[in-house]
């Protein structure tokens, strides 16, 4: 009989039922108020519309406007991932030669023609495709709507990559071009038609980049030139 009532006594403990019990109401107030918080924080709208929370947390592309306006056009443009793949590619370091990139994806843009599609039309589709790293990140990061021509987006372009303290670098890189001691003379050509080509904005007259190229010659080069010409070169009128 004894063993039977502490038998008993094991199974049922009253400070066990009661925290049991306390346990119980907590949880049930927590689950409660779980259920308030979310019915907050999800509108009737959502809920309804059975999406998941992981649908929920997942940026919505479709609310994120374009920096670039496309317009209509009468015939549907595709741009196929050969043409893509050709496209030359610019990411916005300051070793980078904006203008060359301009001028390189040009050309390419030039060899797709289709029949009542413009250039610009092209070139406007498939600029964003040769932006890479953080010039594709600029482009993404303009005003939503700013850019509706391919004219406004050259000009973006050139504002951010090639602005004009950059271009006053590159004219006093002009102007006070000097020849290296192992460089030859057609070397120092070449590497001073790209300077130039580098800014076509550098608005130098071609008199005056003559003479910059002159007084930037070594003595035996300035002296070659000279004797080819008859006389010293710059006393020459045209």
């Amino acid at each position: 009989m004894n063993t039977r009532q502490n038998k008993a006594k094991l199974l049922y403990d009253p400070e066990i039922e009661r925290t049991a019990r306390r346990l119980r109401k907590e949880f049930r107030e927590r689950l409660s108020e779980e259920k308030l918080y979310l019915e907050i924080l999800f509108s009737e709208e959502e809920m309804a519309g059975e999406r998941t929370l992981r649908d929920l947390s997942a940026p919505s592309l479709g609310a994120q406007p374009l920096s670039i306006v496309f317009p209509e056009l009468e015939r549907p443009l595709k741009l196929n991932s050969g043409f893509i793949n050709l496209l030359p590619k610019f990411s916005g370091r300051t070793n980078e030669n904006p203008q060359r990139h301009l001028q390189e994806f040009i050309v390419v843009c030039s060899s797709m023609e289709i029949d009542g599609i413009e250039q610009d039309q092209i070139k406007l589709r498939a600029f964003p495709f040769s932006l890479v790293d953080a010039a594709k990140d600029w482009l993404y990061y303009l005003p939503a709507g700013s850019i509706t021509t391919w004219a406004l987006l050259e000009t973006a372009f050139l504002e951010k990559y090639l602005p004009a303290s950059r271009i006053g670098a590159i004219r006093k890189d002009i102007c006070g071009i000097k020849q290296r001691c192992d460089e030859s003379l057609y070397e120092y050509r070449e590497r001073f038609n790209r300077l130039c080509a580098s800014c076509p904005q550098h608005q130098i007259s071609n008199e005056l980049l003559i003479q910059y190229f002159y007084d930037g010659l070594s003595l035996k080069d300035k002296s070659i030139i000279d004797a080819a010409s008859g006389g010293v070169l710059m006393n020459k009128t045209a």
